[in-house]
């Protein structure tokens, strides 16, 4: 994953009615903090930061944080980036510093390609179940997802996370035998299924062809039949 670079300018004043003037002025407020030094208070140009979001960079982009009117910079990821609930716009994001060279641990999210056989031809369901694994690795390694092909996934067929294409130089944190899709009988197959297993299915249906309609009431002939 290539790194980002954004200018950033340090922010004097803090406070909501502070915070709420730069939002107007199409600035975002943040914050830089870890590797054990001094949270930094600063600001980042909307637009700018919507433009390299929108290139790919993703949850786990490496930013390069270029203070102006200085040559200081700094490489930093986002932690937290909290979006008003109504107008859908970013306010406030947390970055944390990392160094190039030192791994750090993130969740890295799956796509999943193609439809199953499973699916396609048996009338079963995909169950996506793991959506995202933890990984480490350097942060330029990070990947910015992993495919999955699951057309060849028949019913009863699953994938686990030992069975994911990752890079050498990245490794997986999570359970190797967790699951991560899988495809199924559907709910009323699997009924049918059950039920055949059990031996009922049969009965059932020799049941329902054998039973008589209930008679739910006599016209006037049927009674006088029946008097006389």
């Amino acid at each position: 994953m290539s790194e980002m670079n954004i200018r950033v300018a340090k922010r004097e004043k803090t406070g909501k009615n502070a915070n709420r003037q730069l939002r107007a002025g199409g600035d975002v407020p943040a914050v830089v903090y870890g590797d054990k030094k001094d949270p930094v208070a600063i600001t980042i140009e909307r637009k700018r930061l919507l433009e390299l979001l929108k290139k790919g960079g993703g949850e786990n982009a490496v930013f390069k944080l270029e203070l102006d009117g200085t040559k200081s910079s700094r490489h930093a990821m986002i932690r937290d980036l909290q979006v008003d609930p109504i107008s859908r716009r970013i306010i406030h994001i947390d970055f944390q510093r990392i160094d190039l060279k030192e791994k750090v641990k993130v969740q890295v999210p799956i796509e999943l390609n193609g439809e199953p056989i499973g699916v396609r031809i048996e009338g079963g369901v995909l169950d996506f179940v793991t959506r995202e694994v933890e990984v480490e690795c350097l942060p330029n390694n990070i990947p910015q997802s992993i495919e999955i092909d699951v057309s060849e996934l028949a019913i009863g067929d699953h994938i686990e996370a030992k069975d994911l294409s990752i890079p050498d130089d990245v490794e997986l944190l999570d359970d190797g035998e967790q699951v991560i899709v899988s495809v199924s009988h559907s709910r009323v197959a699997a009924e049918i299924e059950e039920l055949e297993a059990e031996g009922d299915g049969g009965d059932l249906l020799i049941e329902a062809q054998a039973a008589e309609p209930e008679v739910i009431g006599k016209g006037k002939e049927a009674e006088d039949e029946d008097a006389g």
